[in-house]
């Protein structure tokens, strides 16, 4: 504490003894009696009664006994602060992400974040599996993670966004011109299938219609799914997210019924998070109910 006068006064006055305070503190007496007289003398009040059998406070130093502990709790919460924010400053983030949010959303969080916190250090863990990253940030191995709803109600979750889910069909499609992709047409025509581990939010649509889905292709990579759209081959089914800046010539429709998925980021624990994690899904909240 940067004002050791005022840790004399609130030690002397809870122990009734200089000798007391500072045993306490590590002072001598004597420099115990210095530093609250010099205290006194910038006051210009009388702090204490001395006596032979110790000390007790005055009438003015009750009346300043509350002002000088809020002073100094203050000031031990402020080093707290300052002892949090330079381990923030030197901190590394591991965050886990699938490709939609590592593409459109990632690079301007960090870019914004980095700006305020130039310090820190990004480990960045990619993935389409979301029960693989589910087993990533349970594990530790990475701080946060991105997914799409819903996951697993041990970890601390923080919903961010609906995101549209979009079928994508080739320019000269049947449907290219309709309104909407009808729901009777998602097992009439070829589909090119996003093979995304065991949970996909696309997989789900059919499930959820009870229609079995008449799969062309299967791929493992997003583009290219949109690569083999493009050429024809079949529709498929992207978030929107993922489409924005799309360089691939395609057509976009809802479904009938619009469809969409629910995106979060979630730690393992909101009470044993770093200071840089719980920084950084407050920051990604906030930014991403800008964006």
């Amino acid at each position: 504490m940067s004002n050791q006068k005022y840790e004399a006064f609130l030690k002397t006055a809870e122990l009734g003894s200089f000798k007391k305070a500072a045993e306490a503190l590590g002072y001598t007496q004597a420099g115990i009696s210095y530093m609250l007289n010099t205290l006194e003398n910038e006051l210009g009040l009388t702090l204490f009664v001395r006596d032979y059998g110790g000390v007790q406070l005055t009438a003015d130093g009750n009346q300043i006994l509350s002002w000088v502990q809020e002073v100094c709790n203050s000031e031990r919460r402020l080093h707290a602060k300052l002892a949090d924010l330079k381990c923030l400053e030197l901190g590394t983030l591991r965050v886990g992400a699938f490709t939609s949010v590592a593409i459109q959303w990632l690079p301007g969080i960090m870019q914004s974040f980095l700006k305020e916190y130039p310090n820190i250090k990004f480990e960045l863990r990619c993935s389409d599996d979301q029960a693989e990253m589910e087993r990533l940030v349970q594990r530790g191995d990475v701080d946060c993670g991105f997914f799409v709803l819903p996951v697993n109600p041990e970890l601390f979750t923080i919903p961010l966004k609906r995101d549209s889910l979009l079928m994508a069909l080739p320019q000269n499609h049947p449907l290219s011109e309709a309104p909407y992709f009808p729901i009777d047409s998602l097992s009439k025509y070829p589909y090119i299938e996003l093979d995304e581990g065991s949970f996909s939010e696309m997989r789900d649509i059919f499930t959820f219609y009870g229609v079995k889905p008449n799969i062309a292709f299967r791929v493992e990579n997003s583009y290219a799914a949109m690569a083999l759209v493009s050429k024809g081959f079949g529709f498929s089914i992207f978030p929107e997210l993922f489409l924005q800046g799309a360089f691939f010539p395609m057509v976009f429709k809802e479904l009938e019924i619009p469809a969409h998925r629910e995106l979060a980021i979630s730690t393992r624990s909101q009470e044993t998070a770093s200071l840089a994690t719980k920084t950084f899904l407050k920051y990604v909240e906030q930014w991403v109910h800008q964006f």
